[in-house]
C-alpha cells in the first residue's frame, strides 16, 4: 500500500507499506488531514483528478493563507486502489494519529468505517456517496453525506425522465434500466428505483457490471439490445463509464437518452464515445471549468509553482472540481469547529459538530472565490445530506455544458425511505448506540 505524506504542504517521498511502518509524529500546531485516495488500479482514471482537486485546494490555503484560522494542515494521502481492504488498512494507519474527519472516497469502505467512527470520535465525511441511510443524522452522527445522496440522484433523474416524457403517468409501460458496477456503491439506487417502479407502473431492468468486466461489457449491451430500455441510467466508476458510452454510441442507444449518475461524468467517461457520444448527460451539483477565483488562485499558488500532480489543462474538469468541492467541504468544516468552539487546533469531536452545523451560503460561496461554483449546502442536526438541487450537464461532442435547470430530489420521497433504513440498519446492527452528541443551536 503506497503512502504519501504531504506535511505543511510539501511532498516528500512516498512510503511503501504504511499500515505497517511506524507513523511519523505530526506537529502540536497542525490541523491533521488524511485523505484516502487511489492513483492506481482500475478506478485510477477517475481517482487520479479527484485526489488531484482535493490535495491542491487543501494546499493552496497552506500555500496563499497559512492553513485555516492560522493553522497549517499535513496533508497526508493514503493509497488505497479502490480497494476495501487497503481502506481500512489506510483507517488504522492514520487514527492514531489525530485525524480530524476521514474521507474514505469509496462506498465499500465507507460502510466498514461507519461502526468506526463513533467508538474513534473521528467524523466520515461521504460525499455524494457511502450509505444512503447515513444522511439520517439522528441514528448516524459521525458521518455526513452532502451535498445529495444516490436516492435523490435516482429521484432526480426520474424527475427528468419525466419531464423529458410529458409526466410521471407517462411511465406506466416503459422499461427503464439501470447498468451499474455490482458492488455496494452500484447497488445503492436499486431500492429507491424499485419502489418507484412499483408506484408509476414502469419496467425496472438491472444490469450489473463486474469489476472484472468493467472493459467488456459485451454482453451487457447484449440484454440491453434485447430488452430495449427506453432510458437507461449509469450507475459507475472508473473504466466502466467510458467502456459503457463506448458500448452505448456503437450500438446505437440515444444518447440523450443515456444518464450519468454524477460519478459517471467525467470528460473521459464522454470522450470515450468519439463522436457518437454527443448528447450524453449526466448528473451535476457543481460548475466544470476553471473559471472562478479560487480555482484560479489553486493555479497561482500550487500548479504553477510545481506543488502539484495536476497538468495546468485539467485544472476546472468536472472530477478535478468534484476534488476541489470535496475539499472545500474539509475546509469549511474545521473553519465552522474552529468558530464553534474559540479553539484554533481542533479535533475530530469538534469537525463533527463543525460539519453537523455546516452552512454555506451564496455570501461564503463569493467569500471563497467560488460564487456560482455550486449552490448552497446546509447541514443540520438530524439531516447530514441537505438533499440539495442537482442539474442535468450534456456533452457537446467536446465538452460539458448545463442542460437544466437546478431540479430538486424527491425529498418527500426519499426522506422516509432513508428514515426507515437508518432504523433498519441500527435494529440489524445490535448494540447500534443511540446519539448522544447534543446538537448545536445553530444546528
Amino acid at each position: 500500500m503506497a503512502f504519501r505524506k504531504l506535511c505543511l504542504g510539501a511532498l516528500t517521498a512516498a512510503l511503501a507499506g504504511a499500515a505497517s511502518l511506524p507513523l511519523p509524529a505530526i506537529a502540536q500546531e497542525t490541523i491533521y488531514v488524511p485523505l484516502f485516495t487511489y492513483r492506481t488500479g482500475p478506478f485510477a482514471g477517475s481517482g487520479i483528478p479527484v485526489a488531484n482537486g482535493k490535495h491542491d485546494y487543501l494546499m493552496m490555503l497552506n500555500e496563499r493563507d497559512g492553513g485555516i484560522g492560522g493553522v497549517k494542515l499535513v496533508i497526508e494521502e493514503c493509497e488505497t486502489g479502490y480497494d476495501t481492504k487497503k481502506g481500512v488498512e489506510c483507517y488504522e494507519a492514520v487514527k492514531s494519529k489525530g485525524p480530524v474527519m476521514i474521507n474514505p472516497w469509496s462506498t465499500g469502505i465507507t460502510l466498514q468505517l461507519i461502526p468506526k467512527a463513533g467508538v474513534d470520535k473521528i467524523p466520515i465525511l461521504s460525499m455524494a456517496y457511502g450509505l444512503s441511510a447515513a444522511a439520517d443524522g439522528n441514528v448516524f452522527p459521525w458521518v455526513f453525506y452532502p451535498p445529495a445522496t444516490y436516492w435523490d440522484g435516482a429521484s432526480v433523474f426520474l424527475k427528468h425522465v419525466a419531464a423529458t416524457e410529458g409526466g410521471f403517468d407517462k411511465l406506466k409501460g416503459k422499461t427503464i434500466g439501470l447498468i451499474h458496477l455490482d458492488a455496494p456503491y452500484g447497488k445503492e439506487p436499486i431500492p429507491f428505483l424499485e419502489t418507484q417502479a412499483k408506484e408509476h407502473g414502469f419496467n425496472l431492468k438491472l444490469y450489473p457490471v463486474a469489476a472484472q468486466d468493467m472493459q467488456n461489457q459485451s454482453s451487457i449491451w447484449l440484454n440491453i439490445r434485447r430488452d430495449r430500455p427506453d432510458w437507461l441510467y449509469i450507475q459507475g466508476w472508473g473504466a466502466m463509464n467510458p467502456t459503457a458510452v463506448k458500448e452505448a454510441a456503437r450500438t446505437g442507444f440515444p444518447m440523450d437518452r443515456l444518464v450519468g449518475v454524477w460519478f459517471a461524468g467525467g470528460e473521459d467517461d464522454a470522450r470515450a464515445g468519439g463522436a457518437g457520444a454527443k448528447g450524453y448527460k449526466s448528473l451535476n451539483w457543481h460548475a466544470v471549468g476553471a473559471d472562478f477565483p479560487a480555482l484560479q488562485d489553486i493555479i497561482k499558488h500550487v500548479v504553477d509553482k510545481g506543488k502539484s500532480q495536476t497538468p495546468k489543462d485539467k485544472v476546472g474538469e468536472n472530477y478535478y472540481n468534484r476534488g476541489v468541492y470535496n475539499a472545500m467541504l474539509i475546509a469549511e468544516g474545521i473553519r465552522n469547529a474552529q468558530k464553534i468552539t474559540g479553539k484554533k487546533v481542533v479535533n475530530g469531536e469538534d469537525v463533527r459538530r463543525g460539519l453537523e452545523s455546516l452552512n454555506i451560503d451564496e455570501a461564503r460561496l463569493k467569500e471563497l472565490g467560488l460564487a456560482g461554483f455550486a449552490a448552497p449546502v446546509k447541514v443540520t442536526c438530524s439531516d447530514h445530506s441537505g438533499h440539495h438541487a442537482i442539474y442535468i450537464q450534456q456533452w457537446d461532442g467536446t465538452k460539458w455544458v448545463r442542460a437544466s435547470d437546478w431540479i430538486e430530489p424527491m425529498r418527500d420521497k426519499v426522506r422516509p425511505m432513508l428514515e426507515a433504513a437508518a432504523k433498519d440498519y441500527a435494529e440489524k446492527n445490535t448494540g447500534w448506540p443511540k446519539r448522544t452528541e447534543p446538537c448545536d443551536k445553530s444546528s
